[in-house]
């Protein structure tokens, strides 16, 4: 008895082993929805196979199809780099939740906020270099990295927020201290990235959390308050 070919336009076994979903489930509900999910992981996968230059056929490669498979699930490029963008959006922010616990301390909020952005710019440069290279943009129209940052900015000020009934502090110094917080940490952040100059990662997040603080000690100090950054400003919930 033969063995029938592979069908030709189900995504290829490297997409399907990192989404998780077998090609002949995507013949069931949402498949439309789960095919565009596997061309987007494809088109990760690419990114960081062949850098941020990466060609729609490299990406149609990955995932096992033709280029013109791929385009009958997008309405052209410009939809597949949103959808990539979008996702990257998810990676960066889910990557970061840990950071936002207002009953850590500042030492231990700066720092795992720090090192969780070096870590993922360390893995995904190609990825960066690629939204900012393509001037990626989002759902909300804004480019992907900018989207980042704004969203990065707001969880920060929300955090901030918290602070501000607690101390007592001047609220409107809230969100330019954490737009002009992220918009830092993400230029020295990118720079390093590209330009390491014999700065192990850890040197560079004790760096960054280090001036971080010396920022945030600046304005509390301003307010009268002396603040100990490894003890938490906000008592444990519960």
């Amino acid at each position: 008895m033969s063995i029938p070919s592979p069908d030709p336009h189900e995504p290829g076994p490297e997409v399907r082993a990192r989404t998780g979903v077998d090609g002949r489930s995507t013949r069931w509900s949402g498949q439309q929805e789960r095919r565009r999910a596997e061309f987007v992981e494809a088109a990760l996968i690419a990114i960081d196979r062949h850098g941020p230059d990466v060609s729609t056929e490299q990406i149609a490669s990955v995932a096992g199809v033709a280029r013109t498979r791929l385009y009958r699930h997008f309405a052209g490029a410009g939809e597949l780099n949103q959808q990539v963008a979008s996702r990257a959006e998810q990676m960066v922010l889910e990557a970061l939740a840990p950071a936002w616990d207002p009953t850590a301390s500042p030492d231990t909020i700066i720092r795992t906020a720090v090192s969780t952005h070096l870590g993922w710019l360390t893995r995904h440069h190609s990825l960066y270099r690629y939204l900012v290279r393509h001037s990626v943009t989002t759902a909300s129209g804004e480019s992907a990295v900018n989207d980042v940052k704004r969203l990065i900015a707001d969880h920060l000020v929300s955090l901030l927020e918290e602070y501000v009934v607690l101390l007592g502090l001047d609220a409107r110094v809230v969100r330019p201290l954490s737009y002009g917080l992220v918009g830092f940490v993400d230029a020295a952040a990118e720079r390093w990235v590209a330009e390491p100059h014999d700065l192990a990662l850890e040197d560079m997040v004790d760096l960054l959390s280090s001036w971080i603080w010396s920022v945030i000690d600046g304005v509390l100090q301003g307010e009268g308050i002396s603040a100990d950054p490894a003890t938490p400003l906000l008592p444990a919930s519960g």
